[in-house]
């Protein structure tokens, strides 16, 4: 079962790397930032089963991964918004 996690990890991983450099839209490679965040999570989720049990450190370290994703996705959201609003007005970058 931990191989069919590590795989979609890497799937998640491979789609978000060709989202983010194949797209010029900017809400597009917030997405693709987004869903590789979400890969970076699930293999930190999976690798945290030990012999002895779960490691609680790796759990600690993707919510707080999480709270800051969502903040830093609210900025850059705000700063695209920002981008196509000039863009629209014809103004420079």
């Amino acid at each position: 079962m931990i191989e069919l996690y590590l795989l979609l990890a890497a799937l998640m991983t491979g789609m978000a790397l060709v989202g983010l450099f194949r797209t010029t839209d900017l809400l597009r490679r917030v997405l693709a930032l987004n869903v590789l965040g979400s890969a970076v999570f699930l293999l930190l989720v999976t690798l945290a089963r030990t012999a002895e049990g779960i490691d609680p450190l790796p759990h600690a370290m993707v919510l707080t991964g999480i709270v800051v994703a969502v903040s830093t996705t609210a900025a850059v959201l705000a700063l695209t918004v920002q981008a196509h609003e000039r863009g629209r007005r014809g103004e420079g970058p």
